[in-house]
């Protein structure tokens, strides 16, 4: 098992590319803490490693709320001692709009979660960290963080935030033996992708399957990605195998960005 008995808090936990990293860390034999706004799906996905012979623990927590953030750390380190892992996972989509036609609070929604929060999550447990000189932080971001995507403005600020706070942290805590990287997949398969096509398809007066069509006609090899892909990626960054990589951004994306031709 490549993460035995390594304490592991993943962000956004309990569904799409969270349970999947929360399932396959489990089954490489980290305890998972998981953290996220839905308390329901939470436990639920914490119930479903416990039962499957795993160990997990639900905290509900919003990431956006500072005092929120305090606490879930306080209770992973009060009941385990220590946090190995971080998985900075949780996000929204946002809204589907023109720059034009944005709404303030919808925008500084997305920044305070997808960014915002990644910043609170970091610095908390970066405290334990440092004093213990070992850790790992793995910042989930999207291919929207390498590329503007028309409609999707603050989504695609705040993933490309996502990739500056992963290199810029990487520097800053090297010297503690802290890696820090980051994943950026292209269309993973699941309910946000498909809810995400259904309001651009709104947006433009076409077809949902249009817009999906369209997401993946430049992916080399022609399909969507699954969560146990973005998963298996996780678990590479989170164990040994990757000791010398900091500081990168990995594409899981099926080949998008090769394929235009």
């Amino acid at each position: 098992m490549r993460l035995k008995d390594k304490v592991a808090v993943i962000t956004g936990g309990g569904s799409g590319i969270g349970l999947a990293i929360t399932q396959a860390f489990s089954a490489e034999g980290a305890i998972v803490v998981i953290a996220a706004r839905n308390a329901t799906r939470l436990r639920e996905a914490a119930d479903a490693v416990n039962a499957s012979g795993g160990r997990a623990k639900a905290i509900p927590a919003d990431i956006s709320d500072e005092g929120q953030v305090r606490k879930m750390v306080a209770r992973t380190l009060t009941e385990y001692g220590r946090i190995d892992i971080l998985v900075n996972n949780a996000g929204i989509p946002g809204p589907t709009a023109r720059i034009v036609d944005m709404e303030l609070a919808k925008w500084n929604e997305v920044l305070a979660i997808n960014i915002t929060g990644m910043m609170l999550c970091s610095r908390e447990v970066l405290k334990d960290m440092m004093l213990r000189k070992s850790g790992n932080i793995i910042n989930i971001s999207s291919v929207g963080g390498m590329s503007g995507f028309p409609m999707r403005s603050p989504y695609c600020v705040s993933k490309m935030g996502v990739i500056a706070f992963t290199e810029t942290l990487a520097i800053e805590a090297g010297e503690y033996n802290i890696r820090v990287n980051c994943i950026s997949p292209a269309a993973v398969r699941g309910d946000r992708i498909f809810n995400a096509a259904k309001a651009k398809a709104e947006a433009l007066g076409v077809d949902r399957e249009e817009v999906l069509a369209r997401l993946i006609k430049d992916f080399s090899l022609k399909r969507f990605i699954e969560p146990a892909e973005v998963a298996a990626a996780a678990v590479f960054l989170a164990s040994d195998e990757s000791s010398a990589i900091t500081g990168h951004t990995l594409a899981v994306n099926c080949g998008m960005h090769i394929s235009h031709y």
